[in-house]
């Protein structure tokens, strides 16, 4: 779907706050005045630094020391993530919008406080570079939460939300790459996270890097991801908890799966799915309580960065404190 034209609305005001206003307005969600200027800044939202995928190609900074924007409404959201240059937009309580809303390079999309977000439509990340989005609750999205897709590259995606939403909450395709998706929680939702188009889209071999760690998936049904041509994709210190099936290596994808916690996972790992053709899939250090068999096959190229593992078995306190918004 694609996002009605706004027609006859005012330029977004780039409304900035204070150093200190900013901090305590992010991290405590408190009130703050704004002046309609855009001076320099000397301070920014902390986002931290992607582990991963991401952290790779260059790295991931999102908007960086770009100008900030405070957004309450979807018209000024638009602007804001569409506009040129670096930037780093602060989202202000819930916002409905209609539809997916492109986003283009060099932004960072970030909640304010634990209970901002985006209802009713999604963000496209269509063919740019450079996108962080985080710290955002996402629910009841008409189509996918958020689609990466045509060959976008370094893409964050972090201490995020998403329930009840038409189809992926995340969803990585078209020969994306260079992507870390980390401490989300995915709750009350069907299909959750989608790597690679379709069984014919073969232009995704050779792309489709992404990192998948420190995920909660409480309850969310499938795919988890479902992977088909990436390699490596890798799977670490995600906890699963009451799932159709965990992760789907299909089309020779190679797929990592290590010190992850399984409960009551049908199907924790799977090679093969549907009428897709058998992936690769190596899986070490999980923990299985409750779940049935993992299935493995063959190898998976080695990866080029450094990363910390936590022991499965205390992944699900780990997770289920620090995933989703409020929790940078």
């Amino acid at each position: 779907m694609e996002t009605p034209p706004h027609r006859n609305r005012p330029p977004l005001r780039r409304r900035v706050a204070t150093a200190a206003a900013l901090t305590a307005l992010l991290f405590a969600g408190g009130a703050t005045a704004f002046a309609d200027t855009t001076p320099q800044l000397d301070m920014r939202p902390l986002v931290g630094s992607p582990t991963g995928w991401a952290a790779t190609n260059g790295g991931t900074t999102g908007g960086g020391n770009g100008t900030v924007f405070n957004v309450d409404t979807a018209g000024e959201l638009e602007d804001a993530v569409q506009s040129s240059g670096n930037a780093v937009v602060q989202v202000n309580g819930v916002i409905t919008i209609s539809g997916m809303m492109d986003v283009a390079s060099n932004k960072t999309i970030i909640g304010v406080g634990s209970s901002s977000g985006i209802r009713g439509g999604g963000f496209d990340i269509d063919g740019v570079r450079n996108v962080i989005i985080q710290n955002l609750n996402f629910s009841n999205a008409a189509d996918d939460s958020i689609n990466v897709q045509d060959a976008s590259t370094n893409i964050w995606i972090d201490h995020n939300s998403f329930t009840n939403g038409y189809d992926g909450g995340v969803d990585i395709k078209r020969e994306s790459d260079f992507i870390t998706v980390s401490w989300n929680r995915f709750y009350n939702h069907e299909k959750s996270m989608l790597l690679g188009h379709s069984d014919g889209h073969t232009a995704d071999d050779g792309n489709l890097r992404v990192t998948y760690h420190h995920n909660f998936f409480d309850g969310s049904q499938t795919r988890h991801p479902r992977v088909r041509f990436g390699e490596t994709v890798h799977v670490y210190n995600n906890y699963y908890r009451d799932n159709e099936y965990g992760v789907a290596s299909t089309m020779d994808a190679g797929v990592l799966v290590e010190n992850n916690y399984f409960e009551n996972v049908d199907e924790p790992t799977l090679v093969g799915y549907a009428s897709s053709d058998d992936g690769r899939l190596v899986q070490r250090g999980n923990v299985f309580t409750g779940s049935g068999s993992p299935e493995s096959a063959g190898s998976v190229a080695s990866l080029p960065y450094s990363y910390s593992l936590d022991n499965a078995n205390n992944v699900p306190t780990i997770v289920r404190n620090g995933a989703g918004p409020g929790r940078i």
